[in-house]
């Protein structure tokens, strides 16, 4: 792997990481990271957090060394700010912007002024105006923010303090389309180091590469998202061109072995009969019978030689073709008519009892196969919005009429329960449905063998989605309106892409709340209904 053209802030030497159990994540990791934006992509599971908490020095590689030459800046998936904490804790700013409040006020000691950063308010109000929230309160408390706005106000603080690299987890998971474009614009920004885990495919766009991460290691792609899936689309034709070919590479092998064997026996038995008529003296049949012996034994030896070659290029090819597999799967019809009224939401609210509506004069309706997405900026009501679709609400006020069976996924999988295996849930979700109908259904979603035994508590984020997806879509008879609630959140870039995939083919109708433009473009929205705050 290159490395690249500027001076390295962060390098790893043939790094391992393992599990507490023992399983590998990844290993012979040699990487160099410098002043350039680096997208860390990779399956669920591979070890991209893990990586970074290596990065950063919060956790020890299993093999190999890393060494640091400049600061490091962490921005973390989750922000749970501590009780009590303001939104100076939540930058990591208190003490500096204390120091600074002391010395204005006449009350600095000499190493308060030995100590200050005197630009330091200065960057903030920058920083803090990038990300859309100038003017922010440093003083209010962090536990009154959303989750996109402690996101961006820690990056802000980040920025701000100017480390050489800045180590992202899933920066954007938690914003509105608003608050991605402003973080995008912010690290598009940033003249330093920045490592990146994402599968924000617009957020990937801006890149300087990307690199993926798998338990082999990692593969470096110059360029951003566009070039790296083209590389990558590149690469699978290849795979699978060359497992075509080693498998026509064993069949011709198996074929003339067989015919060397054949024309061996052949020669074999014409010399019996030769050495029957005893027309030859005996030495000369010895020497006869000898040469034939090893000529025969060097046939059968290249042949099978050419086999066994033959084979083991099958299998390096066949590893080649699952290190690349992606989640690929049909879903069954739905049978829904095209004129069959699907839902009516006739002016539509909710609130808690004794509090403010949460959503006011929502309305919707949708005939036949529609493919609707539900859009707004964060506290705007789309997950109230998308409850009431579902019938799992009912409204304050307005009617909801629901015409066909509904089916929602949304982000904490509600739908499935903790201490249930994954067989166990998809039985639960398809009560007609056999054992063998479970395995065969969750291996579709590549949950396979013994990860169809798995208790739902011990999945990451992406696999408990995925297993949700599996238990709605893969049933006998899939729902003919679908809901989703940020599908993409935690699934990985091949589980995103299988997903598109079969939502394309999916023939009901799709209400899909998402910040994510790439994906609903990819499962062919058609209309936009939006809400506002």
């Amino acid at each position: 792997m290159s490395a690249p053209s500027t001076p390295a802030f962060l390098t790893l030497d043939s790094v391992a990481a393992r599990t507490p159990d023992g399983r590998t994540l990844f290993e012979d990791l040699t990487l160099a990271l410098g002043r350039e934006r680096t997208g860390l992509v990779g399956r669920n599971g591979v070890g991209k957090t893990t990586l970074l908490r290596i990065l950063s020095g919060e956790a020890d590689p299993a093999e190999g060394a890393v060494a640091r030459t400049g600061s490091v800046g962490v921005l973390a998936q989750s922000l749970e700010p501590p009780p009590g904490a303001c939104v100076a804790d939540l930058m990591g700013l208190a003490e500096p912007l204390a120091r600074l409040s002391r010395i204005a006020g006449g009350e600095g000691d000499a190493e308060d002024l030995a100590e200050a950063d005197w630009t330091l308010e200065a960057r903030l109000e920058a920083a803090l105006a990038g990300v859309g929230l100038a003017g922010l309160d440093l003083q209010r408390p962090a536990a009154d923010l959303s989750g996109g706005q402690r996101t961006r106000a820690a990056l802000a603080g980040l920025i701000a303090r100017g480390p050489d690299v800045l180590l992202l987890d899933e920066p954007t998971n938690n914003l509105d389309a608003a608050g991605r474009a402003l973080v995008a614009e912010a690290l598009g920004a940033w003249s330093g180091g920045a490592v990146v885990v994402s599968h924000d495919r617009a957020l990937l766009r801006r890149m300087d590469r990307i690199v993926e991460l798998t338990s082999l290691g990692a593969r470096i792609y110059g360029g951003g998202y566009d070039l790296y899936a083209e590389r990558k689309a590149a690469e699978e034709a290849a795979a699978a061109r060359d497992l075509a070919e080693a498998e026509r590479a064993v069949a011709r092998a198996s074929r003339e072995a067989q015919a060397a064997t054949e024309r061996q026996a052949r020669r074999d038995a014409a010399g019996r009969r030769f050495a029957a008529r005893r027309s030859e003296p005996k030495i000369l049949l010895g020497r006869q019978a000898e040469r034939a012996e090893n000529s025969g034994g060097r046939g059968d030896r290249l042949a099978e030689r050419q086999k066994a070659e033959a084979v083991a290029q099958l299998a390096e090819a066949g590893a080649r073709v699952e290190r690349l597999r992606t989640l690929a799967f049909d879903l069954p019809p739905s049978g829904l008519a095209a004129g069959k009224t699907v839902l009516v939401i006739e002016d539509a609210g909710f609130a808690y009892a004794g509090g403010p509506p949460v959503l006011s004069g929502f309305s919707l309706r949708i005939t036949g196969p529609e493919r609707i997405a539900l859009q707004g900026p964060n506290g705007a009501g789309k997950t109230t919005a998308i409850r009431l679709a579902a019938g799992e609400l009912s409204p304050t006020v307005g009617a909801v009429r629901l015409g066909v069976r509904p089916a929602l996924v949304d982000q904490q999988t509600a739908i499935l329960k903790t201490d249930e295996t994954l067989i166990e849930a998809y039985r639960r979700l398809n009560p007609a449905a056999t054992i063998n109908d479970a395995h065969a259904a969750l291996a579709r979603f590549l949950f396979r063998n013994r990860d169809a035994g798995k208790r739902v508590g011990a999945l990451s984020g992406g696999e408990r989605l995925r297993a949700a997806l599996a238990c709605v879509l893969a049933g006998e008879a899939p729902p003919q309106l679908l809901i989703l609630d940020e599908p993409t959140n935690h699934l990985d870039l091949d589980s995103i892409a299988a997903v598109e995939a079969a939502l394309r083919g999916y023939d009901g109708a799709l209400l899909v709340a998402s910040h994510d433009p790439d994906f609903l473009a990819e499962i062919g929205v058609a209309r936009t209904v939006s809400l506002r705050s």
